[in-house]
């Protein structure tokens, strides 16, 4: 039948790489992909829900949408992070917290990679005779 559009396959859409030291980017937007397409990310979208004694039934279960969403979805992060990785970075229960520590963990990297090439790039001299050309494609 011509002209009719197949479902896409979830897989095909939401890969997400397991997150090693050279994939962050990627794995990030993969990640709020994949949590998005599942439905199960509202709880990066909101933010926890306080009940108590006087707590209304819609209280209640936003509530316990929110916990189960921040469940999953700790979960599934946890699963698609690097055993190294893992281990660097703090144990979090609160999948916002979570993000927010992998994020800070990659930031800090990126800057210390950022500050090694520059002081590499303004340290190096032309030393030898073979010329700039050759020298300009080191750099």
């Amino acid at each position: 039948m011509a002209g009719v559009m197949q479902p896409a396959n979830f897989s095909d859409i939401c890969d997400v790489p397991e997150l090693n030291s050279e994939n962050y980017k990627i794995w990030k937007e993969r990640i709020l992909l994949h949590l998005g397409c599942m439905d199960i990310d509202y709880a990066i979208r909101k933010d926890e829900p306080h009940i108590d004694e006087i707590s209304t039934q819609v209280e209640i279960a936003l509530y316990e949408q929110w916990e189960c969403s921040n469940s999953l979805s700790v979960m599934f992060i946890k699963t698609k992070i690097s055993a190294g990785i893992r281990g660097s970075v703090e144990q979090h229960y609160n999948v916002k917290a979570l993000l927010k520590a992998i994020d800070e963990q990659f930031e800090t990297s990126d800057k210390a990679l950022a500050s090694t090439l520059i002081m590499k790039c303004s340290s190096m001299r032309l030393t030898c005779v073979r010329g700039v050309h050759e020298h300009i494609m080191k750099m």
